[in-house]
């Protein structure tokens, strides 16, 4: 017979006041349900952004100086924000940061005029609006046309600007260089600061790629404004009417020129929920309690090893982050809302799987469509230093990486990630997969693709984060074509103290560094050799493993390893690129074949860095101009490496290889 346990009465009364409490601070969280949102583009405009239409000229809701013009140039949506008299092109919003990306709209959208050059933004007046610059960007002060440069400004070409044989300069704006740079000196036509985002002017040459750099823009976060701060702490949400100045949108669809405590009908409905959550607590207290106590009677019979796991899990469940929204800086999502989004992890919905889990594509409340990825169970670390990594793998942002929204922990249950979600599949899937076709995938793409690849590896090389599965699988791409690198990181959510090697994800047959079966160990080297196969796959439009294939060729890496060794590229490049027909696309192929191979050594010491990996990229892209990349002309080392690299060791030919780029970077 089982017995009933009621709490003591007076323990029900200690309990009250703490579910009051929870349902108060409850209603100072901010609710959306009021303000509308809108899709524009590739963003959606909700609070406190607004959208600029016939209604809000007369009143909206929504922060003031954050409407957002939603118009079109050709057939596209294009998201329009004016800050001082400037418009600007809305990249993205990042309301779990707070911050949004901004471009200057001139040099984004509207068509260049013939020879001139892309317009440089001036600085922003942000005195009025309750924005500010993030430490992600840079200032850099231009000079054109000046006779010198001083010693702490660099030199660039910019063949546009120039005239009459003068030079142009740039520096980075800072309290510190505006005191040490002496222009007297010097005589200049003209000096332009402008603001750009520190990665990008980084990783790309100034002097070929300005207009690029000025389009991926800059970042700027937001702050509360004053007048809504009383609004906002009573669940309301700011707005503005031409007839009254400012405005606060209650919860209960009344509109205040203060805060929603004074709604009529605010205070009893506040304290019907607030008796109402009260009592419904009281009985769940009691429902969990006896559950509780009941599956602790029948653990005992389970052995003290069963028992102290389970105080353990218990123990994470009662510290559940879900509850609060936002745990070490990352957001939380609830499981059932990502349950639902994903049609409860249809199979229909499955985007894909891999090492670490299945992934499947769902819709958000909000209306964004994100992928989920559903991690396999049993093999991650415990959830507080589960959610201490994803807190740094969320705050890593280059437009080449896949945005990581967040997570959900589901009492330690399960384990979900949350991302942006890519539409156009991925590069496997146009190389070789469904989405291929003869000749579909030009050669101008790819190298863009091996590019903006290399630009993320060097991003998350440069943050301390090894990729360990890099892959054509895992380089996702829109609707642009425009590289989105998947699953970074994903191995720091695991235990690095494994007993069994194989328990812990590590790399991809096919692409795993052939020293990792040695050491154990992937570091920035193994996704060097990764990147090589890739490289030989966007050549040769071949999948990394195939069975099908001779059995000392089944590895891509091999084939391609004996293909340039034996000089013989031609028979593992792709027929519909132009190599036979186009000697500039050739060249190109021949110089990123000769990268592949170095990225392939099997001694991890002769492979190359992802920094010299890109600038060789980059130079190939660029044409190879002689003075920095003589990798393509009859008389550099390389070429000829390539011509008679049948005759060469790997070993010799990665030495030859290493003094062939120090001397070009040192030139």
């Amino acid at each position: 017979m089982t017995t009933l346990f009621y709490p003591h009465p007076h323990s029900l009364l200690l309990l009250l006041p703490v579910f009051l409490i929870a349902q108060t601070s409850q209603s100072n969280n901010i609710s959306n349900h009021n303000c509308p949102s809108y899709n524009c583009g590739e963003i959606t405009i909700s609070y406190p952004f607004w959208r600029i239409d016939n209604e809000s000229t007369t009143q909206f809701c929504g922060y003031e100086g954050f409407g957002i013009n939603c118009s079109t140039i050709g057939d596209r949506s294009i998201p329009e924000i004016t800050l001082n008299g400037d418009s600007f092109y809305v990249w993205r919003i990042l309301p779990e940061y707070r911050s949004v990306i901004l471009a200057d709209l001139d040099v984004s959208f509207l068509p260049p005029v013939p020879d001139s050059c892309p317009r440089l933004q001036h600085g922003i007046d942000l005195e009025t609006l309750p924005f500010y610059f993030t430490t992600s960007n840079t200032n850099l002060s231009f000079h054109f046309n000046c006779t010198g440069c001083p010693s702490l400004a660099t030199e660039i070409r910019i063949p546009c600007f120039e005239s009459n044989q003068r030079k142009s300069c740039v520096h980075i704006l800072s309290t510190t260089t505006q005191e040490e740079v002496d222009w007297s000196e010097y005589i200049c036509s003209d000096e332009v600061v402008t603001t750009v985002i520190s990665r990008e002017y980084m990783l790309l040459d100034i002097s070929t790629k300005l207009g690029e750099i000025l389009e991926r823009g800059f970042e700027l976060e937001w702050s509360r404004m004053d007048d809504c701060e009383k609004c906002e702490g009573s669940r309301g949400q700011c707005g503005h009417s031409n007839k009254t100045g400012f405005i606060c949108f209650c919860s209960d669809g009344t509109v205040s020129r203060g805060d929603c405590k004074g709604s009529k009908t605010d205070l009893p409905k506040k304290l019907a929920i607030s008796f109402g959550s009260a009592v419904f607590g009281i009985l769940l207290m009691c429902v969990v309690f006896y559950i509780w106590r009941r599956r602790q009677n029948k653990r005992r019979s389970y052995g003290s090893s069963y028992r102290s796991r389970n105080i353990s899990s218990f123990t994470s469940s009662m510290t559940d982050p879900e509850k609060n929204g936002a745990y070490h800086g990352v957001q939380i999502f609830k499981y059932r809302e990502l349950e639902k989004a994903t049609n409860y992890f249809d199979s229909r919905n499955e985007l894909g799987d891999g090492g670490f889990g299945t992934v499947y594509e769902g819709k958000l409340k909000d209306g964004r469509v994100v992928a989920v990825k559903r991690l396999y169970e049993n093999n991650y670390k415990r959830v507080e230093q589960f959610m201490n990594e994803v807190g740094i793998l969320a705050h890593l942002r280059h437009r080449n990486l896949v945005s990581l929204y967040g997570c959900t922990t589901h009492h330690s249950r399960e384990l979900l990630l949350v991302y942006e979600y890519i539409s156009n599949g991925t590069v496997a899937d146009h190389l070789h997969g469904e989405k291929s076709s003869p000749g579909s995938l030009k050669w101008t793409t790819r190298m863009s693709i091996a590019v903006e690849t290399a630009s993320a590896l060097v991003y998350l090389h440069a943050s301390d984060v090894v990729h360990r599965d890099v892959k054509t699988n895992n380089i996702l791409l829109d609707n642009s074509f425009t590289v989105k690198v998947a699953d970074f990181g994903l191995s720091r959510l695991f235990p690095n103290n494994v007993t069994h090697v194989s328990t812990a994800p590590q790399g991809t047959p096919g692409y795993v560094d052939p020293e990792y079966h040695e050491c154990y160990q992937l570091t920035n080297k193994s996704d060097v050799y990764s990147f090589g196969v890739v490289l030989v796959e966007l050549i040769s439009s071949k999948p990394a493993v195939d069975i099908t294939r001779h059995r000392h060729e089944i590895n891509l890496s091999s084939m391609a390893l004996s293909k340039i060794q034996n000089d013989a590229l031609h028979e593992l490049v792709d027929p519909h690129l132009g190599y036979d027909t186009d000697n500039e696309i050739r060249k190109m192929i021949s110089a990123v074949a000769e990268l592949a191979f170095q990225c392939l050594q099997n001694d991890r010491d002769s492979r190359p860095s992802m920094d010299e990996v890109l600038e060789c990229l980059v130079g190939v892209q660029n044409g190879m101009s002689s003075n920095k990349h003589n990798m393509l002309d009859g008389t550099s080392d390389d070429a000829v490496l390539l011509n008679h690299s049948h005759d060469m060791s790997p070993d010799s030919v990665a030495v030859a290889w290493s003094t062939s780029t120090l001397s070009t970077s040192s030139g």
